[in-house]
């Protein structure tokens, strides 16, 4: 666990990058740390996100309820998303909703995500499951995800977005750029006129390697 301060100020860096890349847009996306245990950081809602400050964050415990921050500010909509990553995950630290474009659209085109053309991706990632619809906001969405979340550390939400939780943020972050950079170099494949998949004799080596990359990560 780190202090309030640093983690605060970790957070709005993470806004700004997500802000800076499209990641995030306007008000939308949320993020939050687990600052200790059963206490949570969480960004607010409808606050834009180009100017949100540190002592804009929200201290919520693991009910949802504010326990901290200025008045008259609600955490995200999405808390209950936030809060059951949580739950099912002792393990992670942050957790990042955000809208990326590519990613977002291959659920809109019903595409499964193409996990066979980066072999980066393949080894890094593992797997990135599409969650079924649900309206935002609400606990079907955060229910949507329970149950690809204890083997997948990003997961695309239909229509909405996508989840990525990690031991930091750094980690979540990294996670997403390379789940939309895998989408955006997907969709750039198809405007060439075609995707040829990695040699899927080729898939098990990978998956093997991946295996152990992520293994190692985690000790």
């Amino acid at each position: 666990m780190t202090s309030k301060v640093r983690a605060c100020q970790e957070i709005i860096r993470v806004v700004r990058i997500l802000t800076d890349q499209g990641l995030i847009r306007s008000s939308d996306g949320n993020i939050s740390v687990r600052w200790k245990p059963n206490r949570f950081l969480i960004t607010p809602s409808g606050v834009y996100k180009k100017e949100m400050r540190p002592q804009d964050l929200l201290v919520i415990d693991e009910t949802g309820r504010v326990l901290a921050g200025q008045p008259g500010l609600s955490p995200s909509s999405e808390v209950l998303m936030h809060l059951e990553a949580y739950r099912l995950r002792p393990d992670i630290q942050a957790v990042i909703h955000a809208h990326p474009p590519y990613a977002t659209a291959i659920t809109i085109a019903e595409i499964p995500f193409p996990m066979d053309i980066i072999p980066e991706a393949l080894i890094a990632l593992g797997s990135v499951p599409i969650a079924p619809y649900a309206t935002p906001g609400t606990k079907d969405l955060a229910l949507s995800v329970g149950p690809f979340l204890p083997e997948s550390d990003s997961i695309l939400l239909s229509h909405h977005g996508s989840l990525n939780v990690g031991r930091t943020l750094t980690e979540a972050l990294v996670a997403l750029e390379r789940v939309e950079h895998t989408a955006r170099t997907f969709f750039l494949s198809k405007e060439m006129g075609a995707v040829h998949p990695i040699p899927p004799e080729k898939i098990p080596e990978l998956v093997e390697i991946g295996r152990r990359f992520r293994s190692g990560s985690k000790h």
